[in-house]
């Protein structure tokens, strides 16, 4: 793989609106079969007790193992066909990096896990993700560019 489709697939991220009019401070940086994303956190991802709401943890882990897997794939997006995630501890400041990796591959099935840590480096959730090829082509139409 190459840089190229690496940094393809940040700005495809990036700019998808979901991160650019909500997730604004979010990071990633993509490797071959590896995903990093980043969030600083927010009081408007807070559910009532004062931390981050499960969707928030969600995100980042199936982002980070969803980008792991589409960075070996140059031709296709992925889709996420089920993800399982695991909260160990509350978060509530700072700035959450997800690590995601591809740990199985085969035609078209691919299994990606991933982990969010704070700024501490303490493990706050994890998760394991499958994904599918899916019958869209990478191109300009969807961000990747």
């Amino acid at each position: 793989m190459n840089q190229e489709h690496y940094s393809k697939l940040e700005k495809m991220y990036l700019n998808a609106n979901i991160n650019t009019n909500l997730y604004e401070t979010t990071t990633v940086k993509i490797s071959n079969g590896l995903a990093e994303v980043g969030l600083k956190i927010s009081e408007k991802y807070f559910h009532a007790l004062g931390a981050i709401h499960g969707s928030v943890y969600f995100k980042l882990l199936d982002d980070a193992a969803f980008f792991a897997v589409n960075s070996i794939l140059e031709d296709v997006f992925v889709l996420t066909t089920s993800f399982n995630i695991n909260i160990i501890r509350p978060a509530d400041k700072g700035i959450l990096t997800s690590i995601g990796k591809v740990k199985f591959k085969s035609r078209n099935l691919f299994v990606a896990e991933s982990t969010i840590y704070n700024e501490d480096g303490k493990e706050i959730a994890f998760g394991t993700g499958n994904f599918a090829k899916s019958k869209i082509g990478l191109s300009e139409k969807i961000g990747y560019k």
